[in-house]
């Protein structure tokens, strides 16, 4: 399982969520910082595409660990709601292709 962790507690508004995010996932210099631009580099994680630093085997996961949740769901509990329903998504979008779910949420 490949791993990306984010610093809740470093996660005070959507700028520093996605700057977290573009450090931890290696999003190109072309990252939107928007929901959809995050939506879209883990869209395609078993693909080469290059929109993250993760290229994920068939059956493989990326664990996105939020440390520090607790401080982040105190700021920020509608980015974190956000993150959430996102992986939801994506995972969904990953079984209508066929594939397994490619994400895995994890609050520390």
């Amino acid at each position: 399982m490949a791993t990306a962790e984010l610093n809740g507690a470093a996660i005070k508004d959507f700028d520093s969520f996605h700057a977290e995010c573009k450090a931890a996932m290696g999003f190109p210099d072309s990252y939107g910082n928007t929901m959809d631009a995050w939506v879209d580099c883990l869209s395609y994680l078993r693909d080469d595409d290059s929109m993250s630093k993760f290229k994920l085997k068939p059956n493989e996961v990326l664990e996105i660990v939020i440390k520090d949740a607790e401080a982040m769901k105190a700021a920020v509990p509608d980015i974190l709601e956000e993150i959430t329903y996102c992986v939801a998504g994506l995972n969904e979008r990953y079984e209508d292709y066929g594939e397994k779910p490619a994400l895995k949420l994890t609050l520390r």
